[in-house]
């Protein structure tokens, strides 16, 4: 996918804001007019998801691995439809983006404007976030965006009433940078004070969207030191926390 990516800017604030000694999300759930949550009512596709795993090394630099990114597509579809199966909701064949989408086309707009949203609604669920002002009356976060008109193309594309978009970054410590965050804990307990260089972290953020209306109606950002999506079993254990509180 030939496509901006906003996805960056993203995972930074979530790395800088969320703590990650252990699993963090902040899933929020859109509501209709009574204040009552809203529930998926029809088909669900899994649109590509946009995954990339890297080796982190011990200079601080991640190299991205693209076999473990392969099976990390392939594990991570597979979770997914399993907890979608398990809740009796309707599926739509996966959905794979072209290699050569336009990101002027119709369908190129609506990925990119998915990533634009995901980047506001998470910057606003954070903790003094920019947005903290959309709230309802009773003080509640207030889930009210919109892909707008524009993503009837994907509806007619996949045939699905929800469409499920997934970016997901997770990197894993060298060995090299293993010993040296070591040598870090063991400096720091020297000197009296904490000393954490970081290891491999995993980052997550999924939106789902009415591709009837647009309306983003879950969200989900996803931040931990741990989680291996190399493997099946690891992958199952992210889509539960990245599909946390999903409106089946």
């Amino acid at each position: 996918m030939a496509l901006p990516r906003l996805l960056p800017a993203l995972l930074l604030a979530a790395s800088l804001v969320l703590p990650t000694a252990s699993a963090q999300t902040r899933p929020a759930t859109a509501r209709d007019a009574s204040g009552a949550e809203l529930r998926v009512a029809g088909s669900v596709v899994l649109v590509e998801p946009d995954i990339e795993l890297s080796l982190l090394t011990a200079g601080g630099l991640l190299e991205p691995r693209e076999a473990w990114t392969r099976d990390a597509r392939r594990h991570y579809a597979a979770a997914v439809r399993e907890v979608l199966a398990a809740a009796g909701t309707a599926q739509r064949p996966d959905f794979d983006l072209p290699d050569d989408l336009d990101p002027d086309s119709r369908l190129g707009q609506v990925v990119r404007l998915n990533e634009a949203v995901a980047l506001s609604i998470s910057q606003f669920s954070m903790p003094g976030g920019a947005l903290a002002t959309k709230r309802d009356a009773r003080g509640r976060p207030r889930l009210d965006w919109t892909l707008g008109e524009g993503v009837a193309s994907l509806r007619e594309a996949t045939g699905a009433d929800y469409a499920l978009f997934t970016y997901v970054r997770d990197s894993y410590a060298s060995g090299g940078r293993t010993a040296l965050r070591v040598l870090g804990f063991i400096a720091g307990a020297a000197m009296g004070t904490g000393l954490d260089i970081g290891g491999g972290l995993q980052l997550g953020v999924a939106t789902l969207v009415d591709l009837r209306t647009g309306q983003v109606v879950w969200f989900n950002l996803m931040a931990r030191q741990s989680g291996d999506l190399r493997e099946a079993e690891g992958a199952k254990k992210t889509v539960a926390l990245l599909l946390e509180d999903l409106p089946l």
